[in-house]
């Protein structure tokens, strides 16, 4: 059955309990109050900072939406696209297209005015709804989408080259629209991440989005007492769908506008949140802040945190190590996916596993995997080749594009462009996105391999290993090395602390910079290879 129909029996049998939370720390930061009390006599809503949605209003608004779009014109099959930062409008949005019949098309935030318009038009979006964030790069290309017939504006005062939602709404019916849904429909258009090039069109049947639901509350076993700390963009596979966990089992959510150490620790213990979805950064963060004194956890009610997991990016086995040293009790879990397979959930290692942390896991529930050669078949267990998942979360193709499509679509089988290996036990442990390995002199080079190494060093915040050209070697492997703060190190140094991998692993050249990543935690490779490939740069020739 279509997601659509869990919102509505939560509407019906939960209706006034709260379904989600917005809250915005930055215009809370002076009170000393909690969050929830400051809202409750702050009058003026801009500065409230925290709101709350039931799960009736959270229908009623989906239903109203829906009704706007059929009254626009939109029919079943038609594109919406939607560019909104996480708040308490965007998933009513969401549904509302769904409920129309029409696909959602989520934009990433950070895209720039043209690449707005190039995801806009290769979707065949009909109609786009937009935040005040967005406002300068949406004027800019308004009249450059000649298929975008109708411009809606979420927030206060409206552009005039754009329609308000806000107004519009509140005149349409609040009950469902008589739309049939079925599980073969096309429901959404997800854009991949763009870390190995231009993105591209993902889109999914309406069965893809309710077995990512069934997959999140199957691995994470949420309940009706559980809460969801969302803080990750709501237009990305990863956070939406881990949503879903709690629309399954008709759970309360918050999401959180911003990702402080203390912002998400304060969240945790006013709200009661019992999972917690981090990236690894974030995670970091919060481990560096305590270690240097500037959180004390005993500050906050925590006990009630039963799970944190992390996904959208390999993750370092110490990270782990480090975080059960400061929350002892919390169940552990690592999700991985990629939207072409609706997001996390596709291989997950699972919260009784901890003991193979460092594996991304084994297939998860309802899905099939599989280590593949360069001819597609199956390796020796052990061996390198590449991951293919199957199951019916896999995407139905990249929307106006044949060709890529058919170069990862082999029968039921996606490839997923990730190179893994299968241990003795089963586990899968991932070994280096393909179009990331290095070939120097001859020898495979797995950048995540080397990173996992160097993030064991005291004095490394982040890094990230690219191959650079080299006249006698083909490539070689460079460390781009982000410090952290107050912490000093000499490439003499890391490359010291480096002797005991393998001669042939280790980084040739040493560059301290900061290392960029993309807002779902990847780091953008293209980007550091542009900059260190492209440009002439400051950087460590280490003689080995």
């Amino acid at each position: 059955m279509p997601v659509t129909e869990l919102l509505e029996r939560n509407a019906e049998l939960y209706g006034n309990e709260v379904a989600l939370v917005e809250i915005n720390p930055k215009v809370m930061e002076h009170t000393r109050m909690t969050w929830k009390e400051y809202s409750l006599i702050e009058t003026n809503p801009m500065l409230a900072g925290r709101t709350e949605l039931t799960w009736k209003d959270f229908d009623k608004k989906a239903n109203r939406f829906a009704n706007l779009l059929l009254s626009r014109g939109i029919k079943k099959g038609d594109k919406v696209s939607i560019l909104l930062m996480n708040c308490l409008e965007w998933l009513p949005i969401y549904f509302g297209i769904l409920k129309a019949g029409a696909v959602a098309v989520p934009l990433n935030y950070r895209y720039t005015a043209e690449e707005i318009k190039y995801c806009v038009e290769l979707s065949d979006s009909d109609m786009l709804i937009f935040g005040p964030e967005f406002i300068g790069r949406v004027e800019e290309i308004c009249d450059k989408m000649p298929r975008v017939k109708q411009l809606f504006y979420v927030g206060e005062n409206c552009p005039t080259f754009a329609e308000s939602y806000n107004y519009l709404v509140r005149f349409m019916r609040s009950i469902a629209p008589d739309v049939t849904i079925t599980d073969e429909d096309n429901g959404a258009i997800y854009f991949s991440s763009g870390t190995t090039g231009f993105p591209k069109a993902i889109l999914h049947a309406h069965r893809s989005l309710m077995h990512a639901a069934r997959v999140e509350q199957n691995h994470h076993g949420q309940s009706r007492e559980d809460c969801f700390l969302c803080i990750p963009p709501l237009y990305h596979t990863g956070a939406k769908m881990h949503w879903m966990g709690s629309l399954y089992s008709g759970s309360r959510a918050v999401l959180l506008k911003g990702v402080k150490p203390e912002w998400i620790l304060r969240a945790v213990s006013e709200e009661k949140c019992t999972i917690v979805w981090l990236l690894v950064p974030w995670a970091q963060d919060i481990l560096d802040a305590i270690e240097r004194g500037d959180i004390d956890l005993n500050r906050y009610q925590l006990s009630q945190w039963r799970l944190m997991h992390i996904g959208a990016q390999p993750v370092p086995p110490s990270l782990i190590k480090r975080w059960k040293k400061y929350f002892p009790e919390h169940q552990y879990d690592t999700n991985y996916g990629l939207s072409e397979s609706i997001g996390p959930g596709c291989v997950h290692l699972g919260v009784e596993n901890i003991h193979k942390v460092g594996a991304i896991g084994k297939p998860g529930f309802g899905w099939e995997a599989k280590i593949v050669n360069s001819e597609g078949e199956t390796v020796e267990r052990g061996k390198v080749g590449e991951l293919a998942v199957k199951g019916p979360g896999v995407m139905r193709c990249y929307y106006n594009d044949v060709k890529s499509t058919d170069e990862v679509l082999k029968g039921d089988w996606l490839l997923t462009g990730d190179m893994a290996q299968e241990d003795e036990d089963g586990f899968i442990y991932l070994v280096d996105r393909a179009k990331d390995v290095i070939i120097s002199g001859g020898e495979n080079l797995y950048p995540v391999q080397i990173e996992d190494y160097l993030r064991k060093n005291d004095h490394i915040n982040d890094v990230a290993v690219i191959g650079l050209p080299d006249a006698r070697l083909g490539e070689i492997a460079a460390a781009i090395i982000q410090l952290k703060p107050g912490h000093e190190c000499s490439e003499e140094d890391i490359m010291t602390f480096c002797a005991d991998l393998p001669r042939y692993k280790r980084p040739r050249k040493i560059i301290f910079a900061e290392v960029p990543r993309n807002p779902t935690g990847k780091i953008e490779k293209p980007k550091l290879r542009r900059i260190y490939c492209g440009e002439s740069v400051v950087k460590h020739q280490i003689e080995i």
